[in-house]
């Protein structure tokens, strides 16, 4: 009987063990440094050129005539 006392401890700790390394792991995956920028990797969900245009024009702001840059806020949203 007391040694229930002991599996039951022993399966905590290694419970604790293993969540704590677990998250140690996961916390190295997440934070790891890298070279994609959210531009490459969702290249492929953005809409048309023409519609990103399209949908900056009709809300106040200008597409610049480069390519691959950002489009520009409107004036009045810049503080």
């Amino acid at each position: 009987m007391w040694w229930e006392y002991i599996v039951v401890a022993v399966v905590l700790l290694f419970g604790i063990y293993s969540f704590l390394v677990l998250a140690g792991f996961e916390t190295g995956i997440l934070s790891r440094r890298t070279t994609r920028t959210a531009e490459s990797m969702y290249a492929s969900h953005a809409d048309s050129l023409r519609k990103q245009r399209r949908y900056a024009r009709q809300h106040g702001g200008e597409w610049p005539s480069d390519e691959g840059t950002h489009p520009r806020e409107p004036k009045d949203a810049q503080r």
